[in-house]
């Protein structure tokens, strides 16, 4: 049986194909290749910067709290001139210099004199004894120094004006992120309208078919970048919020499409321009990671994981594999999910609210009516099966990884593996992973034996037998 006929009697003008050629198999049978954009999906919407404070009222802050933090920040970090000042705190120089006429009128900042003869020489400040001791004290509040924090109303505005649900993602911006993944049109069909919707999806299936691949992908496909504060005050309790384990922060040289230039006071400098966010978590996921974490060594709470996910996307993998019961992970999520809002709690018993604007994907292997009850999978807005592909599927992302790979795919090797290799093996069925697993394996073999890389069937074989353990 020729080669050219194992992909089915559904694919067309297969007749004689040359399995060695993977751009063909790839393109073959409705395959979707990369569609290059146009002007429009390219075009990336620019998120209107926060304004840039001129005084100390724009900031939002009590005065009071500003010179705390400038007299900590001098005391931890030991600057003298106002512009080191500023780039410590994330405010510009005009309103540190008011700062300073405060905190001198109440004899906790000393001038040094200027740095150097000239006339542009900057002037230097030190603190004061009383000033060294106003700041150890400060310190014993708060260990946070640096960066000046937002309130919870100026997070409101900005998170609104960046919303991930006024992103809109065309149909070839996904193909685009999605073109290495080989899914089937059904299945992009469905997986648009859930991206676009900014609200929640659960993608469940067996696994190795691309579930988590599909979430990593989606969190590509935004191009545009968003405004995430360093940390946010409430009633006078710093949250800090940007991580840089989790954000991707962009000089502003990488930034252009804000209209900013280096060195310029275009926006709030104590918000940092990210990427919009991708947070994942997975089995090791529980309730608590979901509130606030207080650190009592520096006093200062941690934003929790949705609240850093802000105009991005929220990744829970092995969605039902957590110690927690994924029934009350859900039951935790329904006010966020429904109302897109969230409520935090401090130490003190103070509930706030906080804007909840998260792209948020479930994904799990396991059945799910067996996870939760129908009320709480009514919540989960979008229910996408990411199954097992069919052959003619499977053969497409054999070829193209195979391609990836340098492998050439012969119709020796594709036979081996479709008539020996499956039926032979009990319970053995298709899956997105096996073309790359296979690969792999067979590489690494033929490395070892120090031999030409090929799809043999004897190297086939043997990568096989890792696909499986024995009873």
């Amino acid at each position: 049986m020729g080669v050219s006929n194992l992909i089915g009697s559904g694919a067309k003008d297969m007749e004689g194909l040359n399995f060695e050629d993977a751009d063909r198999i790839a393109q073959d049978n409705g395959m979707r290749i990369q569609v290059p954009l146009d002007q429009q999906s390219t075009a990336r919407i620019a998120v209107i910067p926060p304004p840039n404070p001129k005084s100390i009222e724009d900031t939002g802050m009590d005065e009071g709290f500003l010179v705390d933090l400038m007299v900590k920040t001098i005391y931890r970090q030991n600057l003298e001139l106002v512009r080191t000042i500023a780039e410590a705190m994330c405010l510009s120089q005009a309103l540190i210099e008011q700062l300073i006429l405060v905190a001198r009128e109440a004899r906790l900042i000393e001038s040094l004199g200027q740095l150097g003869a000239s006339f542009s020489a900057e002037m230097r400040y030190a603190l004061t004894e009383k000033g060294k001791h106003w700041a150890a004290e400060a310190l014993t509040q708060s260990e946070w120094v640096g960066p000046c924090p937002v309130t919870l109303e100026q997070f409101h505005a900005q998170v609104q004006q960046q919303s991930i649900r006024e992103r809109v993602l065309s149909e070839p911006m996904l193909q685009e992120v999605f073109e290495d993944l080989t899914l089937s049109p059904d299945l992009m069909d469905l997986l648009g309208p859930a991206v676009n919707s900014g609200a929640s999806m659960l993608l469940y299936g067996p696994p190795g078919n691309g579930k988590s691949s599909i979430a990593a992908a989606v969190c590509t496909a935004y191009k545009d970048h968003v405004f995430l504060p360093h940390a946010l005050l409430v009633d006078n309790q710093l949250i800090a919020l940007y991580d840089p384990t989790v954000h991707s922060r962009h000089e502003l040289q990488h930034a252009a499409h804000t209209g900013i230039r280096r060195g310029e006071a275009g926006y709030d400098r104590r918000f940092v321009i990210c990427e919009r966010p991708r947070v994942e978590t997975g089995g090791e996921l529980t309730l608590d990671m979901l509130d606030l974490q207080y650190n009592p060594v520096s006093r200062v709470y941690e934003a929790p994981m949705q609240m850093k996910a802000a105009g991005g996307i929220l990744v829970i993998d092995d969605f039902g594999r957590q110690r927690q019961s994924p029934q009350d992970l859900i039951n935790r999520l329904i006010i966020p999910l429904e109302k897109s809002i969230d409520y935090l709690s401090l130490m003190t018993g103070r509930k706030f609210e906080v804007p909840y604007d998260a792209l948020t994907v479930f994904s799990t292997n396991i059945a799910p009516k067996q996870l939760v009850d129908d009320a709480a999978l009514r919540r989960l807005r979008y229910k996408i099966l990411v199954d097992k592909p069919d052959r003619d599927t499977y053969l497409k992302i054999f070829a193209i990884t195979a391609r990836k790979f340098d492998m050439p795919l012969t119709e020796e090797a594709l036979s081996y593996i479709l008539f020996e290799l499956y039926p032979n093996t009990p319970g053995a069925e298709m899956h997105a992973f096996h073309p790359r697993f296979l690969i792999d394996q067979t590489k690494a073999i033929c490395t070892y034996k120090g031999v030409k890389p090929e799809l043999k069937p004897e190297y086939l074989a043997k990568a096989w037998k890792n696909l499986f353990t024995d009873e």
